[in-house]
């Protein structure tokens, strides 16, 4: 794909740093004749039925997103479908998913420019919402789907189908649904297992759960995953990468499956997964 034949967006973590950071990258563009869009992160939306999700341009030829693992995610929404690759430029603290440093930036986009970059195509989930057997959310999700619970000492009886196979209800404080780019988020806290990228896989993490033989359960990815609520309890949430959430209750039938559009991540150089891994994990040993 040729990065400089089409805008590029900005996505701007709402920091004083990232936005200095994305005013010198405009600047930048501008002495090299290449239009771009510049957005600010907005707060995540507690109700999403409450505003409708806005979408990027459709000719982006490159994303940029400035700030950190939680700007990316959002960047990533705002592309929804588009077949649009995102550069992940990180401050601070090591990301999974940011790819470069702050202070990398435009050797970066010298390179991406010349065409000596990659891509890594990352699995997304398509989570449909159902009340009445009508759709009333559709969102597409990169680390997770998240049924919580937050009335206090109240679990949730959540109803788990796989293929439309009853596995079991889960008796938890929740569930997180995620894809192996989401293994290393709220799932991994939660006790579940880190599953490289590549692994066509979803994983099952139950939150706290009331029996102890319910354990994380790695699915493949072509799996069709159905919940709901077995009956009324307190406040319950569904969250979509934890930017956006949806109010549920046991009159609402989830559905989650693969989604065919993946996130397509630059790399450029950079280093490897098992390299930001370890750093980030803070793990030890070596030659």
């Amino acid at each position: 794909m040729d990065i400089a034949s089409g805008r590029i967006g900005l996505y701007i973590k709402e920091n004083q740093q990232a936005k200095a950071k994305a005013r010198e990258l405009e600047a930048w563009l501008v002495d090299r004749g290449i239009s771009f869009i510049s957005k600010v992160t907005t707060p995540p939306l507690p109700d999403i039925t409450k505003a409708p999700q806005e979408k990027a341009p459709p000719d982006l030829s490159l994303m940029v997103a400035l700030g950190g693992d939680g700007t990316f995610l959002s960047a990533a929404r705002y592309l929804g479908t588009a077949n649009i690759p995102i550069l992940g430029v990180k401050f601070g603290e090591v990301g999974f998913l940011s790819e470069i440093t702050h202070d990398r930036l435009f050797d970066a986009m010298e390179a991406i420019l010349k065409g000596d970059y990659q891509t890594r195509a990352r699995t997304r989930l398509l989570v449909t919402v159902k009340k009445s057997g009508k759709t009333i959310v559709e969102q597409t999700v990169l680390n997770d789907a998240v049924v919580t619970n937050g009335a206090l000492a109240r679990l949730a009886n959540i109803h788990t189908t796989v293929n439309e196979n009853y596995l079991t209800t889960y008796r938890a404080d929740g569930l997180i649904v995620a894809t192996p780019t989401g293994s290393t988020a709220y799932c991994l806290a939660a006790g579940g297992p880190i599953v490289h990228p590549e692994v066509p896989a979803v994983i099952l993490a139950p939150i706290c759960p009331f029996t102890l033989t319910n354990r994380p359960l790695i699915v493949p990815d072509s799996s069709a995953i159905s919940l709901h609520l077995e009956k009324p309890v307190g406040d319950v949430t569904l969250s979509f990468d934890g930017q956006a959430g949806l109010k549920i209750t046991e009159k609402h039938e989830i559905q989650i499956t693969r989604s065919p559009y993946p996130t397509n991540m630059v790399k450029v150089g950079g280093q490897h997964y098992f390299d930001v891994l370890k750093t980030k994990l803070r793990w030890g040993g070596g030659p």
